[in-house]
């Protein structure tokens, strides 16, 4: 009757080392830089790996010519691919931590996390 209590207790223990691993691996995320262009490089993007926006720059030329259109057109392109690079360096940090770990389904649901798909 208590033959699955040990099992239970090792899978607690190991979800209290995750915990703080998790923790961990977003401090690193928080640290980390990635950057998403657009235009050629006119404008840039900077966020960490979690996605956060933390810098932005426009090519003074684009300014300076008042090209509207091109600057809303250029914005979007460059945030989103910032994300996605922080979305995929997000997914590479979590399949590190859980390397090794032979959990059911764990792997798809990380990748539906990462991606934003519930």
């Amino acid at each position: 009757m208590f033959k699955g209590l040990g099992n239970i207790a090792s899978l607690m223990k190991a979800a209290q080392q995750m915990g703080g691993k998790v923790q961990q691996v977003n401090e690193g995320l928080k640290a980390a830089r990635v950057t998403g262009t657009a235009g050629g490089g006119m404008v840039e993007i900077e966020a960490n790996g979690l996605g956060e926006i933390l810098r932005t720059k426009i090519d003074p030329t684009l300014m300076e010519s008042g090209d509207r259109d091109m600057l809303e057109d250029l914005l979007p392109a460059a945030i989103n691919q910032a994300q996605q690079k922080a979305r995929q360096l997000h997914q590479e940090s979590m399949q590190s931590l859980t390397e090794g770990l032979n959990l059911p389904g764990l792997d798809e649901a990380l990748r539906q996390i990462s991606s934003g798909q519930e």
